[in-house]
């Protein structure tokens, strides 16, 4: 972005700024905030929604809702831009069946010819409610975030976005929903939503706002396990809501309970303060549904594969996510910014601030991973490590022609982009370019005041403010500027400006230098590297022939991505393309690494057979450095902040170190 276009975003942000003020001058209740008068109707009459997950094994999810009315034209929606997802990610495709009626009669209704996620229906005289049914057909593969599988024969985790309609013209704050869920036979079932009442397999919530309902979803299976973070009678009450594919999947180690303790400790020490009645963590361990992390007020959607708790490698390669989930409920939930804080599901988001919402999440959740215990300080630094060296310029050449800022203005499609030449494309860096963004401000800070601050002043500052229930307070650049400056004055939009505005060829690094430490290479292997390669299927060579390869089954052999001018571009590799042999044997990740091994410091290159679209081309490697991982180095005679910063802070956890 040129200096022009930034100057010109200056009355906006102005504007912005005076606008948020008035709307935050005290801490508000979502509801609170957006709610208006002719909202009313739907907060003193609720709509009644059942959903029945007995067939979940199908992948059918049956819902059926009263929606109170009066005589005339009505819209009705399908949640289209799904928090959390920070995109028009709403599986709308999946909807089937939909039947509207209105005093026992069908009544047509009609696809919006533009907006696919909007239905018409004419009311009819003396109609006082509609009768609505529909089925979420939840996929059996592929999708991302809730748009992704979500049932299995054992088990099911039900986004309440997925299953519901809700009238036009009002804010989801003031639209009041009465659910009822029906499980199949035995199940057992964890979620935020408060409960009303149970009765065998049927469970009646108590009335929620759409929004409150969507923030909840509730994660059920045969195989179930509950596991307490906080002492009994405490307040609040933070779990895990275990399920997986077997008992044995879920039987968490009693070392993984103890650091899982320690987080909510450490977070609640972070940030001062809590936002939540209680919190769960819904954590899903399985083959058969998506894997990945969404983040709720009160709760956590944890998707992972079914050998993450058994596995050592798995286990450490996924121990950050459900730190980085749990400090959303402070950083994206409690504190969102405000082009993120729409007042329904039809109003577009503005991701502009995705490298505070997620950057800072990120670095926060790894942090709270290595004071939790989940880490070792080795294995944080070595994360740490990849991170750095997976955004230096020469790994990264898309950082020549796009920043980090675009990175989070256009999240709604760089989620969904391929793998395939991510690095000359860039995709969500605001995540990993973030985590060493606010290392660089959390450094900073301790250089400004002598080391008397650092970034926890700035969470209890920004983040805290009084405990207890869920309440949304949002915030603009300007405002999130003018805390950092309450905690350390400095040029902080211009630190910004510079990192995350202009493009930068190189990532900032200066949180690892002003921390003690340095970034290297060397052929030793990088222990978080090898582990995600262990879980996760694949081959990271991105440091010497700028690789990476699937070693899954019938993928095995297949380049998931190639780096731009590194060794394996410059002799015409692309991703998609198969190795079949290296220098003559058969393709194995150990075979690469011995034909790596076997170049360096020589002149022979390293021979390729591979296959396109039932094509074999043979492909010469001209590569003689020998395997190269990132590591941190401790950078003589300077201060060991790096190691403050991941050392445990909550009193009960310093007392046991």
């Amino acid at each position: 972005m040129s200096k022009k276009l930034r100057r010109s975003t200056v009355p906006f942000l102005a504007a912005a700024a005076i606008f948020a003020f008035l709307l935050l001058a005290a801490q508000v209740t979502p509801s609170a905030a957006r709610s208006s008068g002719h909202a009313k109707e739907y907060s003193r009459t609720p709509i009644m929604l059942k959903v029945d997950l007995t067939e979940a094994a199908r992948h059918i999810f049956h819902a059926e809702e009263t929606i109170p009315v009066k005589p005339g034209p009505l819209t009705l929606l399908y949640p289209k831009w799904i928090p959390g997802e920070h995109g028009p990610t709403g599986p709308i495709t999946n909807l089937a069946g939909l039947v509207v009626k209105a005093k026992g009669k069908r009544l047509v209704w009609h696809r919006d010819p533009v907006d696919m996620f909007t239905f018409h229906v004419e009311v009819p005289r003396g109609a006082s409610k509609l009768d609505v049914r529909l089925d979420y057909l939840s996929p059996n593969s592929r999708g991302a975030f809730t748009a992704g599988p979500s049932s299995d024969a054992d088990l099911a985790l039900l986004s309440w976005n997925t299953v519901l309609l809700y009238p036009a013209g009002y804010p989801s704050d003031g639209i009041t929903f009465q659910a009822g869920l029906t499980l199949p036979d035995g199940w057992r079932w964890g979620t935020a939503l408060p409960v009303a009442s149970t009765k065998g397999n049927e469970i009646d919530f108590k009335p929620s706002s759409l929004t409150t309902l969507v923030d909840s979803p509730v994660l059920s299976a045969e195989h179930f396990r509950i596991v307490p973070l906080s002492a009994a009678g405490e307040t609040p009450h933070e779990e895990i809501d275990l399920a997986g594919d077997s008992d044995a999947s879920i039987a968490m180690p009693a070392a993984s309970v103890t650091a899982y303790e320690h987080l909510v400790k450490e977070a609640r020490t972070l940030f001062g303060s809590y936002h939540y009645r209680a919190y769960h963590f819904l954590f899903t361990v399985s083959d058969h549904s998506a894997h990945f992390g969404l983040e709720h007020h009160e709760s956590s959607d944890d998707r992972v594969p079914a050998d993450t708790l058994t596995d050592p490698a798995a286990r450490r390669a996924a121990a950050g996510l459900l730190p980085h989930e749990f400090v959303h409920s402070w950083n994206g939930k409690y504190r969102r910014p405000a082009g993120l804080a729409t007042s329904n599901y039809e109003e577009p988001m503005i991701g502009d601030l995705l490298w505070v919402y997620e950057g800072l999440t990120e670095y926060l959740g790894d942090v709270l991973t290595a004071r939790s215990g989940l880490w070792s300080p080795e294995q944080y630094r070595e994360n740490l490590a990849s991170v750095a060296a997976g955004l230096e310029g020469k790994y990264r050449p898309g950082r020549d022609w796009r920043p980090l800022a675009d990175t989070a203005r256009a999240a709604q499609i760089l989620y969904g982009a391929p793998r395939a030449w991510s690095s000359w494309r860039r995709g969500v860096d605001y995540y990993d370019e973030g985590e060493l963004l606010w290392l660089d401000v959390d450094t900073t800070i301790r250089k400004l005041t002598d080391d008397h601050k650092s970034i926890d002043d700035f969470c209890q500052l920004f983040h805290g403010g009084p405990s207890g229930e869920p309440v949304l307070k949002p915030y603009t650049f300007a405002q999130l500027v003018a805390a950092l400056n309450r905690i350390a004055p400095y040029d902080w939009r211009g630190f910004f400006e510079k990192r995350v505005y202009d493009i930068a060829p190189q990532p900032p690094l200066g949180g690892i230098d002003r921390g003690g430490w340095k970034l290297s290479f060397s052929a030793d292997p990088n222990k978080q590297i090898t582990d995600r390669e262990a879980s996760r299927h694949y081959l990271d060579l991105r440091f010497s022939l700028g690789i990476t390869v699937s070693t899954e089954g019938d993928d095995s052999g297949i380049l998931a991505d190639v780096i731009p001018d590194l060794p394996a571009a410059i002799a015409g590799l692309a991703p998609g393309m198969k190795i079949t042999a290296i220098n003559g044997h058969s393709f194995t990740a150990d075979t690469l690494r011995g034909a790596i091994s076997d170049a360096q410091g020589g002149d022979q290159p390293i021979k390729l057979l591979v296959e396109q679209d039932g094509l074999y081309h043979s492909y010469d490697l001209d590569y003689h450095g020998g395997e190269r991982y990132p590591h941190l180095v401790r950078r003589s005679g300077t201060p060991d902040w790096l190691g403050q910063i991941i050392k445990p802070h909550a009193p009960g956890d310093m007392a046991k170190k």
